[in-house]
């Protein structure tokens, strides 16, 4: 049986197989086995935004500390719903009243109450975090900038991966005086979006164990293309990548 291994994009380690083997990768007689690695991106721009705030106050009693951190808390939260944010996207992560036992405040009592703020308009987390920090937000974190549906970014990508695979299958067939017979394999080898680690598919069993190719590194973290946009000081919502990576067998035969 004629068997020729091509590889496109990044050169990939292939063990070679004798004929048990190319039966496990599904190979049959007279066609040729075709081993391709693409990447795929797709860039999309985030629809949402995080960040924590909070309030930190102390007094002599545990009374007194709650008291005012409840006041400051209400101020705060009315801050934000004048900007339109929903009470169900402001949502309580940690409340603690506790005695200071060193420094300055030694003896006092801290009364803590820290909230997640979620907003569909990144365009505005500047605006909503200069108005907390107005109201008497002593405690900030953030903002995140992420995407409410990632999957259907992901889901772009890899459609983009794999027609990239195919096109240099068709490539690779046309120039060996060949044509695709069927696609035998399909490996998702994961990547990367933004500054998260998209994990790839396990192998379905060990005959693919043993003659997978290594993925291909995984980009560079979290690619941002930044553009000034209006009504967010200090905010520049850009543009998140996302590189995800296949391996793809083709099974060719003669024209």
């Amino acid at each position: 049986m004629q068997k020729l291994v091509l590889v496109a994009a990044a050169p990939l380690a292939l063990a070679a197989c004798g004929d048990r083997a190319d039966e496990a990768r599904g190979v049959d007689h007279g066609e040729t086995l075709l081993s391709v690695s693409a990447s795929g991106q797709a860039e999309s721009r985030p629809d949402r935004a995080q960040f924590n705030a909070g309030i930190e106050t102390f007094s002599r009693s545990a009374t007194a500390a709650s008291e005012a951190n409840a006041e400051k808390v209400e101020e705060i939260v009315a801050a934000l719903r004048e900007l339109g944010i929903a009470e169900d996207d402001i949502q309580t992560q940690n409340v603690s009243v506790q005695r200071v036992r060193w420094g300055d405040r030694k003896g006092q009592y801290q009364a803590s109450n820290v909230f997640e703020v979620t907003m569909d308009d990144p365009d505005n987390a500047g605006a909503a975090i200069s108005a907390v920090t107005e109201a008497g937000a002593n405690v900030l974190s953030g903002p995140s900038l992420t995407m409410s549906d990632p999957e259907e970014v992901l889901n772009t990508a890899y459609a983009d991966a794999y027609a990239a695979a195919r096109g240099r299958a068709e490539a690779y067939a046309a120039a060996a005086g060949m044509e695709i017979s069927r696609v035998l394999y399909i490996r998702d080898a994961g990547g990367q979006q933004g500054g998260s680690w998209v994990r790839g598919a396990e192998a379905m069993n060990d005959a693919m164990v043993e003659r997978t190719a290594p993925a291909a590194p995984p980009p560079p973290p979290l690619a941002i293309a930044p553009r000034p946009q209006s009504g967010s000081p200090g905010m520049m919502v850009g543009t998140t990548r996302t590189n995800v990576h296949i391996q793809v067998d083709f099974a060719l035969r003669e024209k």
